[in-house]
């Protein structure tokens, strides 16, 4: 199996497919897993259950995640993600819909590393998550324990 480089966690099928358009545009990379609901992305990234036979050493560059999830909401994802040493380091982005300060101030609180509204309008959209794309995948540089999680 690659390398997955981006978990996107979302249960909006539009935004799922607008999403990966956007990364099929920019050409950043393919290599994509969707989570449907926070279960699953806790399950793909601490490997249990469907995906019990995935390396834990095989961790995401990023973590695209929503707030309003069915079964484990976006708060508790990220509450898990940052608190456990083998994932506290991977990148976290919350790309919702929500416009609460108060999911704003928790994310923050919970050592998300970026906090994006998602846009109403189509091309906005698209053009965010490029942008978002090209900063975590080409700019941005990790942190050595994620790298050498992934040479590893």
């Amino acid at each position: 199996m690659t390398d997955v480089e981006i978990l996107l966690v979302e249960d909006n099928p539009d935004d799922v497919e607008l999403t990966l358009r956007a990364f099929r545009q920019s050409k950043l990379t393919d290599h994509i897993h969707v989570a449907r609901d926070g279960e699953e992305a806790l399950d793909f990234l601490f490997c249990r259950g469907a995906f019990a036979s995935r390396s834990i050493h095989a961790t995401p560059k990023i973590v695209l995640l929503d707030l309003k999830l069915p079964k484990v909401d976006g708060l508790s994802v990220l509450r898990a993600i940052k608190s456990d040493a083998r994932t506290k380091t991977i990148p976290v982005v919350v790309l919702t819909a929500s416009r609460e300060e108060r999911d704003l101030a928790d994310s923050y609180q919970l050592g998300v590393n970026s906090y994006i509204q998602k846009p109403v309008d189509f091309d906005q959209f698209l053009n965010t998550v490029r942008q978002l794309g090209m900063y975590w995948l080409a700019v941005n540089e990790l942190p050595p324990a994620v790298v050498s999680a992934r040479a590893g």
